[in-house]
């Protein structure tokens, strides 16, 4: 692994502070030098290292995503997720993590897995080399009861065979499940708490009894795992702060007393709201029978209102809020998430900066990593993106594959910058690639 010098590049750090010219070392894996210096100023010498003079590129960490369903394939319901055959499947996952690295994004939260053992199996393969991703944690399947979200059984089906979920009913169930998907490998353990509309299945109710939620989480903190949790309904977000349930996926409905509890809480749970599946149920789902008047009588309408709401109120009372928009459906392909940055902005009022550090400075703690992830600074991981564009001025620049010139993940180029021109360097044993903007 070569040593890599960056030079007249507009450096975000992700602590929040605007970007300053200047140059950034790598060695090995980690960040070992940042250095402000003026446009166009001579390259401090490093021996040995590659140069890339950004021509004032952007240089910022690499994204991170919290919402993450690398084996949903793009299509219209949970059976045609459920029931791609486990060969193709884990072909499918493979393929997705690659181009989830290719746009920019160098780690991921696993939100849930349609077969027991996908997220673990990627995440070994990433992790020792065999397939190419991103930083991934390893989710396990929904657990669900029968009836309840992810239950898509038929009468006559065996359940253990054919269920999107996992499917429990009573503690000792739920016990002897959340301990084989840690037996499995599991970073985290998935739990549906609301319904979903488009399961038929209102978004407002909630599925399990006290008792079992209180063992899931219980066992899961036993082993060591995370929860995290399925929870658009009141009742489900209140349960997720009273215990402990640290990662909340949508929290749709929030009154008062959720978004206090939340708000008390703030430094010990996550919200990945899922906008991208609200915003294109409602609007952009007509061609899979998903019609105006369909998703209105299911109550989608109602619920991308609620859910701006919640999120409004969220970010004004500090509570962390990251991008991850449930996607891998038909109307929210994998590839698209930095869509998620752009409703950061439009639809909950954060400004392009605010966007940006959730997607960078809050990885560490989201993907459990502590202060080496999430920023370009002197002993943190070198995962880094180069961006023709200001993200800061323009949101949506993420969104273009074109413009993310270049990936590292962990000091290794995944999409190495596109060389322009080429000239010698004038000191020893250095070579050195210019991009111009």
């Amino acid at each position: 692994m070569s040593d890599v010098l960056f030079t007249n590049v507009r450096v975000f750090d992700g602590g929040g502070e605007a970007p300053f010219t200047g140059e950034v070392l790598v060695q090995g894996n980690k960040i070992s030098r940042v250095s402000k210096t003026g446009f166009g100023m001579q390259a401090s010498p490093v021996r040995g290292a590659q140069v890339i003079d950004g021509a004032g590129a952007f240089l910022m960490p690499g994204m991170i995503e919290a919402h993450t369903h690398f084996s949903w394939n793009d299509q219209p319901s949970l059976d045609a997720i459920q029931r791609m055959p486990p060969e193709e499947h884990i072909l499918w996952c493979a393929e997705v993590a690659k181009r989830y690295l290719d746009m920019g994004w160098t780690s991921c939260v696993g939100a849930a897995a349609a077969k027991p053992r996908l997220d673990v199996v990627i995440r070994n393969a990433i992790n020792d080399g065999t397939i190419i991703g991103p930083r991934y944690l390893a989710a396990s399947q929904e657990i669900t009861v029968p009836g309840g979200l992810g239950d898509t059984t038929a009468p006559h089906l065996p359940q253990s065979e054919f269920a999107f979920g996992a499917v429990v009913s009573g503690t000792d169930e739920m016990r002897r499940c959340v301990r084989m998907f840690t037996k499995y490998g599991v970073d985290s353990i998935k739990i549906n708490l609301s319904g979903e509309s488009i399961t038929g299945m209102p978004s407002e109710m909630s599925q399990f009894t006290d008792e079992e939620v209180a063992v899931c989480v219980q066992e899961a903190k036993s082993w060591g795992k995370r929860v995290a949790a399925h929870a658009r309904s009141t009742p489900s977000i209140k349960r997720c702060v009273k215990l402990g349930i640290e990662v909340i996926y949508h929290a749709s409905f929030c009154d008062e007393e959720a978004l206090d509890l939340m708000e008390a809480h703030k430094l010990e749970h996550f919200v990945a709201p899922g906008l991208a599946w609200l915003i294109n149920t409602v609007h952009n789902a007509s061609q899979y029978g998903l019609t105006p008047d369909v998703v209105n009588k299911m109550g989608y309408d109602r619920e991308l209102d609620a859910a701006l709401g919640s999120m409004r109120a969220l970010r004004k009372r500090g509570v962390r809020i990251l991008p991850g928009g449930d996607y891998g459906f038909a109307w929210t392909p994998h590839g698209t998430n930095a869509k998620d940055l752009e409703y950061f902005v439009k639809q909950v009022g954060m400004s392009n900066m605010e966007a940006l550090l959730s997607a960078t400075a809050w990885g560490g703690p989201i993907m459990r990593m502590g202060k080496v992830l999430g920023y370009i600074r002197e002993g943190y991981l070198a995962d880094i993106l180069l961006v023709d564009g200001d993200p800061l001025t323009d949101i949506t620049v993420l969104q273009d594959k074109a413009r993310i010139l270049a990936v590292m993940k962990d000091g290794k180029f995944h999409r190495a910058p596109p060389v322009r021109s080429g000239y010698a360097s004038s000191y020893s044993g250095a070579s050195t690639n210019r991009w111009s903007a």
